[in-house]
Formats: structure tokens, sequence, C-alpha cells
């Protein structure tokens, strides 16, 4: 075998590792990194505490770390999490851990399953049917010519299509879904079980505001889709926002 056939076999040799060993990282780098739909984020979870009302998680995502709440679930670090809807919450309060976040992500759809969705700006989106967290610790003042939550379950067909005013602290929102925000408000009053309010509005508020809403009181209102609400307050507008 001549010298310059040598040289070829040895060219082809070396091309066939390097073919190899492409595809071998490249098949790795797919197993650990699944794609992900636009809209949609993946996160690995590396510390949790858990609470009365929620789970409070520090996650990693593209090498950033930052915390997020969802509703209480088991978990363990290591996990994966995914969602579409979150609301950032600045200088958070924990009064049950003592301790304030600086920042911290309420999510709203949580899931330990990648679903190949559209993107979260293409979906025709409603307000999820969600199991609504009393939290703890929360006691807010009745607003001057106002009434609370329990007040309003109690004498619902008193107020329904009538504008009344309620303060609560917002416990879970979701910005812009059909052309209105939505929020949940809690203020430590109930009726029968009954001791969160749901709100649409087109002012910005997010997950921790105590907030004064002034709206019409509306009984029976159905959306389609399943998405039906006892009493909501509607056509809301958000003051005295802390």
């Amino acid at each position: 075998m001549n010298k310059s056939k040598i040289i070829l076999i040895v060219l082809l040799a070396i091309l066939g590792i390097f073919f190899i060993v492409t595809l071998f990282y490249r098949s790795g780098e797919n197993s650990k990194a699944p794609t992900l739909p636009p809209g949609t984020h993946g996160v690995s979870v590396i510390e949790v505490i858990q609470t009365t009302n929620y789970t409070y998680l520090q996650v990693e995502e593209n090498k950033n770390k930052f915390w997020i709440a969802i509703v209480k679930v088991d978990i363990k670090t290591g996990d994966s999490v995914y969602y579409t809807r979150a609301s950032e919450m600045k200088d958070f309060v924990s009064k049950e851990l003592g301790r304030t976040f600086p920042s911290i992500f309420f999510v709203d759809d949580p899931s330990n399953k990648l679903v190949a969705t559209q993107a979260a700006s293409q979906q025709e989106l409603t307000p999820k049917k969600v199991k609504i967290v009393r939290w703890s610790e929360i006691s807010v003042e009745r607003p001057n010519g106002g009434i609370t939550i329990s007040e309003l379950y109690k004498n619902k067909t008193t107020y329904a299509g009538k504008m009344v005013t309620i303060r609560g602290k917002v416990v879970r929102y979701n910005p812009v879904v059909m052309n209105k925000n939505w929020a949940h408000i809690q203020d430590g009053t109930e009726f029968s079980d009954l001791f969160d309010l749901t709100v649409t509005t087109l002012d910005s508020v997010a997950v921790g505001n105590t907030v004064t809403f002034k709206g019409i009181i509306n009984l029976n209102k159905d959306f389609g889709s399943g998405y039906a609400y006892d009493v909501i307050m509607e056509e809301a507008k958000a003051s005295d926002i802390k």
C-alpha cells in the first residue's frame, strides 16, 4: 500500500470519528434540553420551601436562578416545572416565612409535563378553573362606604347589578385575558366557606397588592367553555394600591 492510500485511509478514519462524536454530542444535547413551544418556560427545581398555602421554589432556567410560587404541591429538588403564565411580584413579603423576596413569580399554570401548545400570544385564553386557596394572615379593613366579601356573599341578591366597593389582597392575577385583567381578592372574611372574589378590570395590579375595587356585581355570569361565576365584580376601577 502506497503512502497516498495510507494518508487517505487515515483522513477518512478521522472524518468518521468526528462525524460519530458530533452525532453523539448532539443526541446528548437533545435528550437533556427538550425543545419548548414558544411562550413556554421549563425550569429545574433547586430549592423547595413549603408553606400553608403555597410552595416556593428556587428554580433555574438557562443558567438563570429565580424564585417562583405555586399552589401547594408535593415536589422535590431536581424536578422540572413547565408553565406559560406567571405574574411577577417585587419585594413580596411572606409573613409566614418572615422573609422578603426581591422578585418572585406567581405561576398560574404549573405542570410537571411538557405539553406542546401554541405560543401563549396565539392561544385563545380564558380564565382557568383553578382551586382557590385561602391565604393565611389576611385582614383587610372595610373601605369607606364599602362592604366586605362576607357581606357580599351573604346578601348577593341585594347587590346584584349594583356598584359596590370592596378592598382586598390580590391572591391571583391574570393580565389581558379576553381584553381585560382578572384578579382574585380576599379580605380575611367569609360566608359559607366563600372567601374569594373574582374581579375584572382594565387597571393593572399584582399578586400581593392590597387594592380597593369599585365595580358592578353580577350573578351567574357564564363566559362559555365551562367558565362560570356565581358572583363576580366587573368593570372595576382599582385605587389605593399598596
